[in-house]
């Protein structure tokens, strides 16, 4: 499949174990190689604007670097709930924080993508709703104490514990919310 890619060397800028197991779940080939990017946007940006933001920027850190055949997939995902954007926690408190507000109710996950090459750029956003059942305190700390939520937007991932136990509906796409929205990547690129 995505036989229209075959002349491309594919890039996947991240770090994430979970975007790299879903791009070779999807059969592609890639290397992952990532630079450091200051993750800042416009404050005027909609919450939907922003992982789009972050995405571009990351793949216009490699222009310069561009060879003819390289494709950079480069990704963000935010959380936003009343247009608070949740990203990754600064610590246990932020993380304690960040768990409690989403507790009981329903929030959005914004995953940007960018596709990039010499000559051609497309990206995209797609949002998933997430319904958390109201947590205890107690289920919050054993979550933060045991699986570190620090490396993810919201302080949760929803393929752990505080996923199997505290989601109790999603609309959309699972795997948007677990950081990489990999049927509308394939779609898009299938028409790269």
């Amino acid at each position: 499949m995505l036989n229209n890619l075959k002349d491309y060397h594919l890039i996947l800028a991240s770090q994430s174990p979970r975007r790299h197991q879903m791009l070779k779940e999807l059969g592609l080939e890639f290397e992952i190689r990532t630079k450091d990017v200051d993750e800042v946007y416009p404050e005027a940006l909609s919450p939907e604007e922003i992982p789009v933001y972050l995405a571009e920027l990351k793949a216009s850190a490699f222009e310069s670097d561009f060879t003819n055949n390289e494709l950079v997939i480069t990704a963000d995902t935010i959380v936003c709930i009343d247009d608070w954007i949740l990203g990754k926690p600064k610590d246990r408190e932020d993380a304690f924080k960040m768990l409690s507000a989403l507790s009981g109710r329903s929030h959005q996950v914004i995953s940007g993508v960018c596709l990039k090459s010499k000559e051609k750029k497309v990206s995209f956003a797609t949002t998933s709703n997430v319904h958390f059942k109201e947590l205890s305190i107690q289920e919050i700390d054993y979550y933060i104490d045991n699986y570190k939520p620090f490396d993810k937007a919201g302080a949760y991932g929803i393929q752990e514990w505080i996923g199997f136990i505290g989601i109790d509906g999603i609309e959309g796409s699972y795997f948007n919310v677990v950081g990489l929205p990999i049927q509308r990547l394939y779609e898009e690129l299938s028409k790269f």
